[in-house]
C-alpha cells in the first residue's frame, strides 16, 4: 500500500469510539465521534495556502483531504469536540513509502504542524509529529476495507514520557 491507497481508503464517514487514558491525569476518557474525510483537489485554495506556508510546490505532493469529526467525551461534556483540518501527503520521492504530512492543525496543539509518516509492509500507516510542547506517534491500520484501527501516544517534547495513549476502532458508515 501507498500513500495514495492509504488515502483512498480512508475517504468517507467513520464512527469512532475511542479509548484515551490520560496518564498525567489518572485519568480514562471514552469518546465517541463521526469523522469525514474527503478528497481535496490539488487546486482547492486551502491545498495552495498550505502548500505556499511550508514552501512546497502542490505539484510535489499527492492526495490531499479535509478530515472533520465531531464528538463527545464522557470526561468532560462541555468541551467541543469538532473541528476540521487540512492533510496533505508529501512523498519523498527516493523512498514512495515516506514522507511528510502537511496540516493546517495538529493532533497534539492545535496548530499548523509537519509530521514524518512511512508505511509499513502491512500497510499500517505510522506518524510522527514533533510539537513545541509535546510529540505525537499515530499509527493506522485496516481490518478490513470498512473497519480500521489507530493508537496514538502524546510524548513529553524529549520524548521521555508518555503523557496520553488511546485506542480508537472506526467503522465505515454507509450513505
Amino acid at each position: 500500500m501507498d500513500i495514495r491507497e492509504f488515502v483512498q481508503s480512508s475517504l468517507g464517514r467513520w464512527r469512532s469510539q475511542r479509548s484515551v487514558h490520560h496518564l498525567a491525569f489518572g485519568h480514562f476518557e471514552a469518546v465517541q465521534s463521526e469523522l469525514e474525510i474527503v478528497a481535496l483537489a490539488l487546486d482547492d485554495p486551502a491545498v495552495i495556502d498550505l502548500c505556499k506556508s511550508y514552501d512546497v510546490a502542490p505539484q510535489a505532493t499527492v492526495s490531499p483531504f479535509r478530515m472533520s469529526w465531531d464528538g463527545q467525551s464522557d470526561w468532560d461534556e462541555s468541551e467541543v469536540l469538532a473541528g476540521s483540518c487540512v492533510l496533505i501527503p508529501v512523498p519523498d520521492p527516493d523512498q514512495p513509502n515516506r514522507g511528510k504530512l502537511l496540516r493546517d492543525q495538529g493532533y497534539a496543539e492545535t496548530m499548523p504542524a509537519v509530521g514524518h509518516y512511512y508505511l509499513t509492509e502491512d500497510g499500517t500507516f505510522v506518524l510522527v509529529t514533533e510539537y513545541d510542547r509535546a510529540a505525537a506517534e499515530e499509527k493506522i491500520w485496516f481490518i478490513n476495507p470498512n473497519v480500521r484501527c489507530r493508537v496514538s501516544l502524546i510524548k513529553t517534547s524529549a520524548g521521555t514520557g508518555v503523557v496520553t495513549a488511546s485506542f480508537s476502532s472506526e467503522i465505515r458508515q454507509k450513505n
